[in-house]
């Protein structure tokens, strides 16, 4: 009987010592699980990660908990929180060339920009840009989505005109196109665009997709809704871990990681795409909402704007232009692709 409790208090040691030696990192997640699309996003990947790995576990935060969404990068490199589920986007103005790496204006498409990331240089330029600018994370791209909205206004936007003065909450490259043309924009975090928008700090906003938006209430303030989102044809998200920890994982656990962030990719794109057309039927048929779609010579000026813009930044930030050079090599190959496969969509 002794040498049988012994033996059990052995196992019961090694067990013990196994579950010990787990790694446990605690993510924030620029979105709170209660958003769909953005918010599953976050905790997805959480679950699929920890249905796989015996090594390592990943504890989900929403917005706020560990740190304000848009001091995850900071509070990931200094190592006061392991790992953000995020988008480079918000670190717009801290890094010229952030937003190449989510979204860019009049850009690639889900399948082009996942082709640049995972198959040509993207996933390396994206690395190297935290490296250069001292940020201490690995990144792995973990998410994307097709298309947002353009914009939700509480007037109807008929001409450039009509953009002069407005104060509108907007997210990354696409704000330097808005603020050539007469807007002032700020970037806020999406917990804090309705209490905005119901106070009159801003007369308009974009966010994200139809049902996103919807579940933040937009429609109750803001009755004109705008597409196509030009500014965002797709948008990609990032896992950073702090890459002392990241180093610390044994290569199994980072290939899981991997694996996991390009699951997740899938069913990010997935849900979006089965779920905003019934949000867009309902905000039409239930909430009022007026859907409109940009006229042809509005997205010229978006689109004259940008170009602007882009070569701008390019002559400004050496960084920058290798990442949009490296970019538009890129897309200047996949057009050859691109312009023969697919079915021609004509721009209604």
């Amino acid at each position: 009987m002794k040498l049988k409790a012994i033996a059990l208090a052995s196992t019961a040691a090694i067990f013990a010592t196994g579950a010990q030696a787990q790694d446990v990192l605690e993510m924030t997640s620029a979105f709170g699980k209660n958003l769909p699309i953005l918010g599953t996003a976050g905790t997805d990947f959480v679950e699929k990660i920890n249905s796989i790995s015996e090594s390592v576990e990943f504890e989900h935060f929403d917005p706020g908990e560990l740190v304000p969404t848009l001091e995850a990068l900071d509070a990931v490199s200094n190592g006061s929180v392991d790992a953000a589920y995020t988008t480079s986007g918000y670190w717009q103005g801290k890094i010229t060339a952030a937003s190449l790496f989510a979204a860019v204006p009049f850009g690639p498409e889900v399948g082009e920009f996942t082709a640049w990331m995972l198959y040509d240089d993207g996933h390396e330029l994206f690395q190297r840009m935290y490296d250069e600018n001292g940020y201490n994370v690995h990144v792995q791209p973990c998410g994307i989505i097709a298309p947002e909205t353009s914009g939700w206004f509480k007037n109807e936007i008929n001409s450039v005109a009509d953009l002069e003065g407005l104060n509108m909450r907007f997210f990354g490259l696409g704000a330097e196109v808005m603020q050539r043309l007469g807007v002032s924009t700020s970037l806020l975090a999406g917990g804090d665009i309705f209490p905005a928008l119901e106070r009159g700090a801003i007369d308009a906003t974009e966010f994200s997709m139809p049902l996103v938006d919807a579940r933040l209430g937009f429609y109750n303030i803001a009755k004109f809704n705008y597409f196509p989102g030009w500014h965002q044809p797709a948008t990609m998200f990032e896992l950073l871990i702090n890459k002392d920890r990241w180093e610390e994982l044994d290569e199994r656990a980072q290939n899981q990681i991997e694996v996991a962030c390009l699951a997740n990719i899938t069913t990010n794109y997935a849900e979006g795409e089965a779920t905003n057309f019934q949000a867009m039927i309902d905000n039409t048929e239930q909430n009022g909402v007026t859907i409109k779609t940009w006229p042809d010579e509005m997205l010229t000026a978006f689109e004259t704007e940008w170009t602007n813009v882009a070569e701008e930044l390019a002559a400004e930030d050496a960084f920058f232009k290798e990442v949009w050079d490296d970019l538009q090599e890129f897309r200047a190959g996949y057009k050859t692709w691109g312009d023969t496969i697919y079915l021609p969509r004509p721009r209604n």
